[in-house]
Formats: structure tokens, sequence, C-alpha cells
């Protein structure tokens, strides 16, 4: 893929952070940002109502970092709305959403607008994201989802990076944690969804960006360390999962698909169930 030329002005991009009583991990996010080589980009740090000292820190340590403050947790598809309405405003050409509890490489934003240029069509733009504490184990390298039959899966996930995803490719999923958005495309279909609670939000984005006609591209050149899992108890991320594909089997199927997405779901989700049930038994009988 083509790198931008000298002669072309590089897209502007809002790269926009979304945090909740996490400022450690918030504060190691911008820090790696200090770092990245792309010239046109402006910080938007969304500060979901934090109870931690978040604000004064950050005007304190990052003047530099546009502050926006709600006074309520409008959880992640409201509180990235926040900014993204604003960055509707400005003359932005595109949106990064980035987990505040990951670090970044150099270059990752270069390479992540290099291939959306590459391709006009390109409407999203994923990363290849590794897990922060193993840096050479992958969590992230593309996704694929099949909305009919409820599967989603990231490509590569809990495998050591051995080079057999380093090729750029389209998807049918990209995850929120590293996303860049076109802001034509946010014109086109909008927001992100907010009847999302917590997760699914990304999914059903990149659904819709897919009917409209936009493609999605992973970039493993653009790499990313992610904290994964550390906001969100085991059991409640699986009730927030199992609500939100039953929100997206309504929203993007018809009826008839019921029955095998009941039965994919279960035999998912079950699983997953009695193995927390046998971790806190196992837990209370060490106690």
């Amino acid at each position: 893929m083509s790198a931008m030329s000298e002669e072309q002005l590089p897209p502007r991009v809002d790269i926009i952070i979304l945090t909740w009583n996490g400022l450690e991990d918030t504060i190691e996010c911008l820090e790696s940002l200090k770092s990245i080589d792309y010239p046109e980009y402006r910080i938007t740090l969304v500060d979901n109502g934090s109870t931690d000292g978040t604000g004064e820190t950050i005007r304190e340590r990052f003047p530099e970092v546009n502050y926006i403050y709600s006074d309520t947790n409008l959880r992640f598809a409201g509180g990235n709305n926040l900014a993204l309405s604003k960055t509707l405003d400005e003359s932005f050409d595109f949106a990064l959403l980035l987990n505040n509890d990951t670090v970044v490489e150099p270059d990752f934003l270069t390479r992540m607008v290099e291939t959306a240029l590459s391709d006009s069509a390109a409407g999203l733009v994923g990363a290849k994201i590794y897990y922060y504490d193993h840096p050479d184990t992958i969590w992230f390298a593309g996704g694929k989802a099949n909305i009919k039959i409820a599967r989603m899966r990231h490509r590569g996930i809990g495998e050591i990076d051995d080079g057999r995803f380093d090729e750029p490719c389209e998807c049918t999923f990209l995850n929120g944690a590293c996303l860049l958005i076109r802001c034509e495309l946010l014109r086109e279909i909008g927001l992100l969804d907010e009847d999302f609670f917590l997760y699914g939000e990304d999914l059903d984005f990149c659904l819709r960006a897919i009917k409209s006609g936009y493609k999605l591209y992973y970039q493993p050149q653009a790499r990313i360390k992610h904290k994964v899992s550390r906001s969100t108890p085991a059991l409640k991320k699986l009730q927030f999962r199992y609500r939100s594909w039953l929100l997206l089997m309504k929203k993007h199927t018809a009826l008839c698909w019921r029955p095998l997405q009941y039965l994919n779901l279960l035999g998912e989700f079950f699983p997953l169930v009695i193995g927390f049930i046998r971790r806190k038994i196992i837990f209370a009988h060490k106690k």
C-alpha cells in the first residue's frame, strides 16, 4: 500500500479515548501517543464521570488534550458519541476510537491512515492488537462475523505472532479497541448505537458500514498492546455480551434464523458459565 506523498496534506485525525476511573491506564496510553509519527491529529479524552482525579491530573499533565467531562457514565457508545459529534462539527477527516488501556507503537496511526487512503471505499481500518501482559501473543488480527448464525471471531487470538497474520486483508468485523473511522462514513450511517449498553457496538457499526457499501481493512503493521478485560468482571461481561447478541440478532436478521442463533449462543456461553461456576467453587474451597 502506498504511503502518503510529501505533497499531500495528511488527513486530520481526532483520536478519541474514553475513560472511567482508569487514570493510571489513561496516563500510560497518553504517554505512548506522544511518540507517534503522524503529524495531523488531536487527542480528545472523554471522561465518563470519573471520581479518581482524572480531570485534574489530565489538565495538569496533558494540557494539549481536548478534555470532555460527562456528569454521568455514558458507557462506550454514548461517551464516544459525545466526542464524535464534535469531531463531525470540525474539519476532521478521520476519527480514531482508542481504548484507554492500550499502548501504541509510534507508526500505528500512519499505517492505518495509509490503508484508508489506499481505497476510497475503506470506511474502517483496524490494527493488530497484542496482549499487554504477553506482547508476543495476538489478541486481534482482524475479525470474522456471521450475524445470521450469531458467530464472531478474532483471528489469531491467543496465538504467538509467527508471521501468519502479517498480510493486510478485508474483514467482516473490526474491534472497537482501536478503530479508524472515515468521517464521511459517520455522516452517512450515523454514530454508534447507544442501545448497546456494553459490547456489540463495534460489531453493529461494522455491519452497518458493510450494508452501506464500505470496506473494512485489517492493517498488521499498525500495532498496539491492550490490557484486556481490566475493567469488567467476567460474569458481568458474559451478561452484557449475551444481551448484545440478542439486540444484534433482532436488529440485523430475520426471525427464521433464531433457532440456529440460539443454539450457537448456548453452545458458546454454556461452557463459559459452567467454567465460571467451577472456578468460584474451587476458590471457595481454598479459603
